[in-house]
């Protein structure tokens, strides 16, 4: 007896089972893709052609040309798509809260297994109730003058604690607190929580920045969520709220939703940011600087005294090349003291040398003119002495008389005479 049943619809079993006795029923299973291609055959057949009438939200337009947008109505809301929007334009503007008749095809879109509506006629039927809404709100405050650019305040150059109006666990202010860590850590952030979507939302908006003020939280508050649909930023269009950041005496930022979101907070807010992230970058706008130039600064004495540095090592490089220690000059001195003794001898030597040489030459002359040397040779040396009692060398012989007594001197002594 076979056990199996089988799917009326598709003719697949449902369940299946083995041979072997006493095993139990094992479900027949398909794959995601199978079944997403099973619901786009069913569906899309269907749905081959549909007009749909609804108010354009969340409108994303591509670089590539093609529209991406949501139709929605008070009960429900539906995915659409427009491919090569860019070219097709009839004179407006798709955005936000524009009412549209729109004809196109609902197909399966498997990477997300959602449904969508595939445009390919579009026609605008005039401005949604939010967008109405937001356009009258709009001109009739600032027809009050609320959004005068000369009631603006300017925030602070260098605020040390900033009041974030948010929802504590949303991505906006990690995005904030991730950016002021890196670019200004001495900011000081408070989160006041609030809900920033909702009926309750506007209110809790407005309680956040009464306590900032209450309390001193902060030196400039900071209303922030992330993008979203005019729907979800609704609450941030509250005329009571506007006028609660109008009067407000802190400087207000609002930073809501993305660049292409406008809100009437922004109009009234001090500075509008375009995202919760460029409000971070914008408030640490001072911080940054002052910090890059103190770095700049910072580098540049480095450099400075670096170059200083070195110019003064070089100078006393070439200083110590010149200065000679003390011990190094009592040695130069000691070994010049050696050198010129040294020299003072040779010179002194060689004088004595000389004078030895010139002595020695004149006692030559001086032996060879002595009178010794004469006697040596035979002379003799006659003397006669006067009567005065100094003798007198008798050099002829008139000068002897008879019986005249007379020395005579020879080489090797005297003898005295008497002449005859």
């Amino acid at each position: 007896m076979d056990l199996s049943t089988q799917d009326k619809t598709e003719g697949l079993p449902l369940f299946s089972h083995t041979k072997e006795k006493g095993q139990p029923l094992e479900p027949k299973h398909w794959s995601v893709s199978d079944l997403t291609a099973r619901i786009r055959g069913t569906l899309e057949p269907a749905f081959m052609q549909v007009w749909v009438q609804g108010e354009v939200s969340n409108y994303r337009p591509a670089a590539s040309g093609h529209a991406y947008f949501s139709l929605k109505d008070q009960g429900a809301c539906i995915s659409a798509a427009m491919f090569g929007w860019g070219a097709r334009k009839k004179g407006f503007e798709l955005k936000d809260g524009l009412q549209v008749l729109c004809r196109g095809k609902v197909t399966v879109y498997p990477p997300r297994g959602s449904y969508q509506l595939v445009v390919d006629q579009l026609e605008p039927l005039g401005a949604g109730a939010l967008q109405l809404a937001f356009e009258n709100l709009k001109s009739k405050l600032a027809q009050e003058g609320l959004f005068d650019p000369s009631k603006k305040r300017p925030l602070p150059a260098f605020p040390r604690q900033i009041a974030v109006v948010t929802s504590p666990t949303g991505a906006a202010i990690q995005d904030m607190l991730n950016i002021l860590k890196r670019r200004a850590p001495q900011i000081k952030v408070v989160v006041i929580p609030a809900l920033v979507q909702g009926d309750e939302a506007a209110s809790q908006v407005i309680r956040g920045i009464e306590l900032a003020h209450q309390f001193s939280l902060g030196e400039v508050i900071v209303l922030a969520r992330g993008g979203g649909s005019i729907e979800d930023l609704w609450c941030f269009n509250d005329e009571k709220l506007a006028r609660v950041i109008r009067n407000s005496q802190i400087p207000v930022v609002s930073a809501v939703g993305h660049e292409i979101d406008f809100t009437i907070s922004d109009f009234v807010a001090d500075l509008r940011a375009p995202t919760p992230s460029a409000a971070a970058e914008i408030i640490s706008g001072h911080w940054v600087q002052v910090s890059q130039s103190v770095r700049d600064l910072k580098q540049r004495l480095w450099h400075c005294f670096q170059r200083d540095l070195q110019n003064r090592k070089s100078i006393l490089t070439h200083i110590a090349a010149r200065v000679v220690s003390p011990r190094d000059r009592l040695r130069e001195q000691s070994q010049r003291t050696d050198e010129l003794q040294m020299r003072l001898e040779r010179v002194l030597k060689f004088r004595l040398q000389q004078k030895r040489v010139s002595f020695e030459h004149a006692v030559g002359k001086m032996d060879a003119l002595s009178p010794l040397k004469v006697l040596e040779r035979g002379y003799s040396l006659v003397r006669k002495e006067q009567l005065d009692g100094s003798s007198v060398v008798i050099k002829s012989v008139s000068q002897v008389s008879t019986n005249d007594e007379l020395e005579i001197t020879f080489f090797d002594g005297k003898r005295k005479v008497q002449a005859i």
